[in-house]
């Protein structure tokens, strides 16, 4: 993909740029290793008061505009500090790179509100181009321009073209809010926080990217995601881009995502990345396409765990394992209303996908709000060695709980599927092992020892978030209570922390006694 927002820098020449520079703020040992020199500085804005003549290097003496810190060159261990209470316009494009160990930080410094940057409509609020070892913290960006189809808009956008490798990006403690740019996921994602790696000459990638303990709000397409213009690998083989860059040590933790356009937490070319203790709810709000609140494409090994993604408007299906997705994780995720379903599954464009885990999740009233979308449905082709265990699904007013119109043969092993009366598990290739029904009258046909009746939950239907939850364990005389089956390499812990017995378990996401 190729983007207009400046010409790329690459990344060779803007290290050499830094080298005679960095010398008056660092030091280099034999050993490699950086230390920081006194000569670090902590610059300051103002953008209600200050003084784009001054030094910007006391709380007396602030800078004024963000075209006054555009025009700076940072070097490693300088922090740029806005005034709280302030609001500055347009977009905040700082220049510089930090080094291993010795970032370059946006913070903020005084009291009352955080500092706002609005950027006004502009393709971002806050653009991190072309440069590496960066932190964003304390900060609240907005990005509100007139109404636009086409308009790519983006709170905080770190954007690498024809770059390398770059290292050591944070994100944390922002408030996004108020974007709306298009209803694009892709070449030219809008949102809220958004890492991108373009170009076309130069294999460019990120690695050791930590976005976490951020509010985003009201923000169209994507609320936080990684995308990437180099996807082709085995796996992707009609993805853009003429190889495959891994985007590794990714984690997206403790985020909030509310009134997301489109979907809500997307990782592409992950590798090994971690999404967990995140809340997406309300999402799909304004998009024409489906969506899903947390899903990872071309991707090995994501985890996605203790994350609450609530209330997909419309076709908003709450987890998805899509293409060229190897070795996708979900366990103890609890989900609830969503209208297109707990899970979407699909290895399209001629990728593959293939060892899934779906387990020890809670699933409350995710219900296809088009009558041909089940609580899982898939309309693609065969995702290998997916097994689904262990999880509680009740949906009492769904009639179609598993929708397979393609041939993705999954493995459903000790789950609970609450339907409403005369509900159906429309799958003629999955296979279905120790799996308790309620209120289901078209079962599977590979179905192994199932059983039918009330699963007996403590107060089904009340769980209101993650934390929750425990009305989905399970009474005295439950029938789901020592009925399932062994299950390998099925983890240490259930859905609520009790151990996962080393025997047969429990039918469910709850491994505790009765109660």
């Amino acid at each position: 993909m190729t983007t207009d927002i400046r010409r790329p820098v690459r990344k060779g020449a803007l290290c050499a740029g830094l080298v005679l520079a960095a010398t008056a703020s660092v030091m280099v040992s034999t050993t490699g290793s950086v230390a920081v020199a006194a000569t670090a500085q902590q610059y300051y804005v103002d953008c209600a008061a200050g003084d784009d003549a001054s030094s910007g290097k006391s709380t007396l003496r602030p800078w004024r505009t963000l075209s006054r810190v555009n025009s700076q060159v940072f070097l490693p261990g300088d922090v740029v500090r806005f005034r709280r209470g302030t609001t500055c316009t347009g977009t905040l494009a700082p220049k510089g790179s930090g080094v291993p160990g010795t970032p370059i930080v946006l913070n903020s410094y005084g009291t009352g509100a955080k500092p706002v940057i609005d950027g006004q409509g502009q393709r971002a609020a806050v653009l991190l181009h072309n440069v590496e070892h960066w932190e964003v913290r304390d900060l609240e960006v907005t990005n509100t321009g007139p109404a636009s189809t086409t308009a790519q808009r983006v709170g905080v956008y770190v954007l690498l073209e024809d770059y390398g490798i770059g290292k050591h990006y944070v994100v944390s403690n922002v408030t996004v809010r108020d974007v709306n740019g298009c209803d694009c996921r892709y070449p030219t994602p809008s949102g809220g926080i958004v890492f991108e790696a373009g170009g076309s000459s130069v294999p460019t990638g990120f690695d050791r990217i930590s976005v976490r303990q951020n509010t985003v709000t009201h923000v169209d397409r994507i609320g936080i995601g990684t995308f990437s213009s180099w996807q082709r690998r085995a796996e992707n083989p009609t993805g853009p881009g003429s190889t495959f860059v891994p985007m590794t040590n990714v984690v997206v933790a403790r985020n909030t995502v509310t009134d997301a356009g489109g979907d809500g937490i997307v990782i592409l070319n992950g590798m090994e990345a971690q999404v967990q203790y995140n809340v997406v709810d309300r999402f799909n709000t304004r998009s024409a396409d489906f969506n899903i609140g947390a899903y990872a494409w071309n991707s090995n090994h994501t985890v996605f765990q203790y994350n609450d993604v609530s209330h997909g408007f419309g076709v908003g299906i709450a987890f998805g394992i899509e293409g060229g997705n190897i070795g996708t994780v979900y366990q103890y995720n609890f989900s609830r209303s969503n209208g297109g379903g707990f899970m979407y599954l699909c290895n399209s464009d001629g990728s593959t996908s293939r060892d899934g885990v779906v387990r020890y999740n809670v699933s409350q009233d995710d219900t296809g709000a088009p009558p041909y979308l089940g609580m899982f449905t898939m309309t693609c082709g065969d995702i290998p060695n997916t097994r689904i265990y262990n999880n509680t699904f009740h949906a009492p007013t769904s009639g179609l709980l598993v929708a397979n119109y393609g041939t993705t043969k999954l493995l459903f092993t000790n789950n609970i599927f609450v339907g409403q009366a005369g509900s159906a598990v429309s799958d003629p290739h999955g296979s279905y092992d120790h799996n308790l029904f309620h209120n289901v009258a078209t079962l599977p046909p590979n179905n192994l020892q199932a059983q039918s009746g009330d699963p007996q939950f403590v107060a089904p239907g009340t769980a209101s978030s993650r934390n929750t939850a425990d009305g989905y364990r399970l009474l005295t005389g439950s029938p789901a209570l020592g009925t399932g089956t062994v299950v390998p390499d099925s983890g240490t812990v259930d859905y609520f922390g009790n151990p996962v017995p080393v025997g047969s378990s429990n039918i469910g996401a709850y491994q505790g006694p009765g109660v």
